[in-house]
């Protein structure tokens, strides 16, 4: 009886030290090594990817961004501030029931099949926006240079980038709405116009924060 309590109490006594000795290594000293490791050779990745401007985070690299107008009495779909330069469509993207107050975006797709009629309406009505948005006197946008991008929301629906030619077709628009010369605005895409990671992957981008944050301060410069 004796030898079996005392078994049992060894038993439980290693256990209770091999659960402290892997509490502390997965739980305390790993994560820490791995967080500093990340600092240290990644920091801007590891903290979200951050953009800074006035002094201040206004949003990630990695996560696009709506530049809408405030909604009007009895709205419920805010008008596009055609000031800014516009990202892709947030189709898809389910209802914020979690945290209305910061009324967070969020990531899904539309499901929808490629023969599907409710989508090919999405596109045709957003082709038309984007042809009537961005036509200004001068210079009118052709149905056929609408760029894919500008019509269809991405997988996620964070897209954070557009296409270089969806950009460009902004431009007359963008230096219409706030006053600025047209080589300057164009200026400013081709600056922030990224090629292919590593000369191969992927396409080329622009970011449509990091841009409307070089619009802003060429705006102010004006």
């Amino acid at each position: 009886m004796n030898n079996s309590v005392t078994n049992t109490a060894r038993l439980l006594g290693a256990g209770l030290r091999a659960l402290l000795v892997l509490t502390l290594v997965t739980g305390v000293i790993y994560p820490l090594v791995v967080t500093g490791i990340a600092q240290g050779l990644f920091p801007g990745r590891a903290n979200g990817s951050e953009i800074r401007a006035d002094g201040k985070v206004v949003g990630s690299s990695l996560i696009g961004q709506a530049y809408n107008l405030p909604l009007k009495r009895g709205q419920e779909t805010p008008e596009p501030d055609l000031k800014w330069f516009q990202g892709r469509p947030q189709n898809g993207l389910g209802a914020n029931s979690v945290n209305t107050q910061y009324k967070l975006i969020l990531s899904g797709a539309t499901n929808l099949a490629a023969d599907s009629k409710v989508l090919v309406q999405q596109v045709k009505d957003a082709k038309a926006a984007v042809v009537k948005d961005n036509s200004v006197p001068g210079y009118t946008v052709k149905p056929s240079a609408v760029p894919a991008d500008a019509v269809t929301s991405s997988g996620s629906g964070l897209d954070p980038n557009i296409s270089p030619a969806y950009a460009d077709l902004q431009v007359h628009r963008i230096a219409e709405k706030n006053n600025l010369p047209l080589a300057q605005v164009q200026k400013l895409v081709d600056e922030h116009t990224d090629g292919r990671t590593l000369g191969f992957m992927g396409e080329p981008r622009v970011n449509v924060l990091e841009l409307n944050i070089a619009l802003k301060d060429l705006a102010a410069r004006k």
